[in-house]
């Protein structure tokens, strides 16, 4: 619980800080987020190589989400983020998933799904042109 706890206020508090840096493109740094925490399971499992090969390829796969989600729209990378918490799940049933640290599934899915919710939710509000005070 604590883990899921943490990783919300994580998840919002990075949201904030990149909305108060106005000058900063949204889409950009929410990709390089993207990229950067799929590469993160690479670096866990270096040790294991049948799950260093599968762990590098989901890191290429969210890398690829992450650039469709900087030249297309937010709901690719909203979309990536879900799909990274749904992997962090998934993660615990593969050989070897102790690589990881503990609790880190929760904590990683929490912040991906924050995330991934406040993108969605910009995008929307950037399609439709809502303003929100």
């Amino acid at each position: 619980m604590n883990a899921t706890i943490i990783g919300l206020s994580s998840g919002i508090l990075v949201i904030v800080i990149i909305g108060l840096l106005k000058m900063l493109d949204k889409a950009t740094i929410y990709g390089l987020i993207l990229s950067g925490i799929g590469f993160l399971y690479v670096g866990f499992t270096w040790s294991d190589i049948p799950l260093l090969i599968i762990t590098s390829v989901q890191a290429i796969f969210f890398l690829v989400i992450a650039y469709y989600g900087i030249i297309k729209n937010l709901y690719y990378l909203a979309a990536g983020y879900f799909l990274h918490g749904l992997w962090d799940l998934a993660f615990d049933y593969f050989h070897q998933s102790n690589l990881i640290p503990p609790h880190y599934d929760m904590f990683c899915l929490s912040i991906d799904f924050t995330i991934g919710f406040y993108l969605a939710l910009l995008q929307y509000r950037m399609t439709n042109k809502i303003v929100i005070l």
